[in-house]
Parts: C-alpha cells; structure tokens; sequence
C-alpha cells in the first residue's frame, strides 16, 4: 500500500488503514510504504511536494515481493507529479489497484491537468459515483467502494472532554472534526455557531498555509472558539460523545467522513452543499443545511431521537465496515494476474 503519507489522521489514512484490515481479514499481509508517517517503509520522495522523487531503484525495492500494489490518492491527486509517474512507470503491467480520494480537476487550480493513469493491469476505485462518472468520461472504468464504518463504536468520554475544554454541560457544543482548510469552510461553521449560541470546536490543524485565515476569522468571532485536542488528550469517540452537534460545511469534500462517522456516534450533523452530499444523502440522511441555522437550534433545544436513528440505521445498511472485504474481494477478483 502506496501513498504520499499513511498513518495519521486525514481521511486518505484513515481509510487506507480500514482497507489494511479488510484485506487482512481475506488473508493478505499488508506492507506500507509512503513519503512520510509511521509505515513499514519511507520513502521521502513520495510525499507531498517533495524537492525529489525518490528513485526507481528505491521504489522498485519497496515493491519487489508485493503481489499487488494499492495506490492510495499519490496516482490520483498531482501533489507529486513525478514521484507520481515514477510510481507508475514501476507498475506497468502488474497487478495494481489505484485508489482514488481526489481528482485534478476537483480541486479548482488542478483542473488543468490530465486524468490518473491507466494499464491494462489495473483496476480503478473511487469513493464516490460522482469520481466514477467523471473517470468514465476520460476513458477510465473504475468501481466505487464507499468509506466504510464501524456501526457502533465504543462510546468516548464526553464528560471529561468537555470539562477539560471548560464547556458546561449546558452549553452547546458545535464540532467540526476536520483540518482547516480553506475548502473547509471555517467561516460558515463559526456563523452556524454564532447564530446557535453555541460554541465551536475546531479539532484539527491549520494547513495548506491556512494558519493566518484561521487566526483572522478566530479574533473575530462572536461565539468561543476552540482549537485543537484539550490537555490530556481525546479520542475521535471523545470528541463526538462531547459534542451536541456534528459540522462539516465544506464547499468540497471527496467524501467527508464526518458525514456518516456522526450517525455512527448518534450525533446530528449540519452539513455544507458540495456534490457528494447530495450523492450520500440519497441513502435517506437526514441532515440539517450548514447554512440556515434555525433548524438546528430547534433541534437543540428540543432534540429528536428518531432522526439519531433513522440516521445510524441508514449508515449501518450502506456504509458498514464489516462489509468491506466482501466489497474488496469483489474488486480484487477483477485484476488480471490475482
């Protein structure tokens, strides 16, 4: 398994290490290699907008005993271009499967550039049909596997969170459980918050630069702000059982986890209009317009457990990892040479 960074918190890592275990689960060992993270081999020319790729001979080392290459986003999204095609050159003609989080032209300054590539020994998986469609118009046929999730985690501790971050019980508490980006939408979250008096957790870094957008939006906000993890540590199932609500108002997201991660926790979830939330939204969620606050202080102050429900029941039924290895299996049984 092959991608620019694997280990860590973002959505392409954490479903990478969801795959790990489905094809565990079918028998395979899973080897990691990336350009940064806690993975079994690094190879710093694979990370993102590294000055140099790394060489062939080190990636053809890397993979030398694999018996299939899962390409995790680093084929997909031209963060690295050449350590991008390096990649490829090095699996032509095995048994190779590209798993796709992002497209170029997704992402608005990228749009100019070409497709993934393609081989006649590969297959090709996106998490979404939006993904799916557009590859097909360029030539590409590719599968969608959808994230998948745990139906019913362990429950966190909610209580001590909020009194680490010094939220009283009564005080809503609005979490977006992202990065800050700019696709992210800070801005929106911090007026749903405003406009709910509640306050807003923010529980991932500034990057991409976004450090000072963050800062400005932050000095001006009219609701409390917190950032980051509280002293003494949280876990994802800390954050949501803290939280009263889930945001995620993005203008674009692949997929966004949180959308159906906040069903799993029973969490209502406010979210943004970006294409795939409509795709995912056709399951049967129901989730509340990042946009029009008034809906959700109604929830709030006289909360619904049927639409918590009806929610967790949807994500079960479509989104559940103990589904994943059939799903895998399937696509596995369609490369040559497997």
């Amino acid at each position: 398994m092959v991608s620019f960074r694997l280990g860590g918190e973002d959505g392409v890592a954490i479903e990478a290490a969801k795959w790990a275990r489905a094809l565990g689960r079918l028998g395979w060992t899973v080897r990691t290699v990336a350009g940064a993270g806690p993975v079994d081999t690094v190879l710093p020319g694979l990370a993102m907008h590294a000055a140099e790729p790394p060489t062939r001979t080190e990636v053809d080392g890397a993979l030398a005993d694999a018996d299939l290459v899962i390409v995790e986003n680093l084929c997909s999204l031209p963060l690295n271009r050449r350590a991008a095609a390096l990649l490829a050159a090095a699996c032509a003609g095995r048994p190779t499967l590209l798993h796709h989080h992002d497209l170029p032209w997704q992402r608005p300054h990228l749009a100019h550039l070409p497709p993934p590539p393609d081989d006649k020994a590969w297959a090709h998986v996106t998490i979404n049909e939006l993904s799916r469609t557009q590859l097909a118009t360029r030539g590409i046929t590719a599968t969608t596997v959808y994230n998948a999730f745990e139906p019913d985690p362990v429950p966190g501790d909610g209580t001590r969170v909020r009194a680490a971050l010094g939220v009283r019980d009564s005080t809503p508490l609005l979490l977006q459980p992202t990065r800050a980006l700019a696709r992210k939408n800070i801005a929106g979250a911090i007026n749903l918050a405003e406009a709910v008096d509640a306050t807003y957790w923010l529980l991932g870094p500034a990057e991409d630069g976004y450090g000072p957008e963050l800062e400005r939006l932050v000095a001006r906000a009219r609701c409390r702000v917190v950032l980051g993890v509280p002293v003494g540590g949280c876990s994802i199932a800390d954050a949501y059982a803290a939280c009263s609500a889930v945001l995620l108002p993005s203008f674009w997201e692949g997929f966004g986890n949180p959308s159906v991660e906040s069903a799993t926790y029973r969490r209502p979830l406010a979210i943004g209009r970006y294409p795939v939330a409509t795709e995912l939204a056709a399951f049967g969620f129901d989730w509340f317009d990042a946009d029009d606050p008034a809906p959700l202080a109604h929830w709030l102050d006289d909360p619904d457990a049927h639409l918590l429900a009806r929610n967790h029941e949807v994500a079960a039924q479509h989104f559940n990892l103990g589904d994943l290895p059939a799903r895998l299996s399937g696509v596995l049984r369609r490369i040559p040479g497997l």
